[in-house]
């Protein structure tokens, strides 16, 4: 089973994520961007705030690529729980963003980019928070850190869970980090 955590910069992926690691030690858990050389290209453009948002999506993109053949595919084939913070839909909803106004539809070209080879998240645990808290706790550091990108992000994380209700969770991601976790947890729970 494949289950991600996605949500807006600030919303706790990465604390959930951690904790999961405890309470789940058998699973696999893995991030984007990766720790791979692609992964490391993508951290580069992150700190460029002159990257060009095509490019940068087609490196975001490349990452995904070789996650998903180096970690992800080889693990689920062994029938492994793996637990992804941030995958697909990080890139729907931060590179719709960039690429508002450089391409149409931008949800729809970067799902069509990733469509024919990418594997679609058995859970995805979408981790709600407003854009001013996310800015505030992120510490607003990178070009994706600032409320009003943070606000369109949310608006296209809003469309995805609309177009596929079925496999998002929506969490609180506004309580304490404890109820958060417990809110995740009961939800894994409910599916394994």
């Amino acid at each position: 089973m494949l289950v991600t955590l996605e949500g807006l910069d600030g919303s706790g992926k990465t604390t959930v994520w951690n904790a999961l690691g405890d309470d789940y030690p058998e699973a696999v858990r893995t991030r984007e961007p990766t720790d791979s050389w692609y992964g490391e290209a993508v951290d580069r453009s992150i700190g460029d705030s002159e990257a060009d948002p095509l490019a940068e999506l087609f490196l975001y993109t490349a990452d995904h690529a070789d996650h998903l053949s180096r970690v992800i595919r080889p693990a689920l084939a062994e029938g492994q729980l793996v637990v992804s913070d941030r995958y697909s839909d990080s890139r729907y909803a931060y590179q719709g963003a960039t690429l508002d106004g450089v391409v149409e539809e931008p949800i729809a070209y970067v799902q069509s980019i990733h469509e024919p080879f990418t594997r679609r998240p058995d859970l995805t645990i979408y981790l709600d928070v407003d854009p001013e808290t996310a800015a505030e706790r992120s510490g607003g550091t990178n070009k994706f850190e600032r409320v009003a990108y943070l606000a369109d992000v949310r608006d296209n994380y809003e469309q995805l869970i609309a177009a596929d209700p079925e496999r998002f969770v929506r969490v609180d991601a506004s309580q304490p980090p404890a109820a958060v976790y417990a809110d995740v947890r009961e939800c894994l729970t409910a599916v394994l």
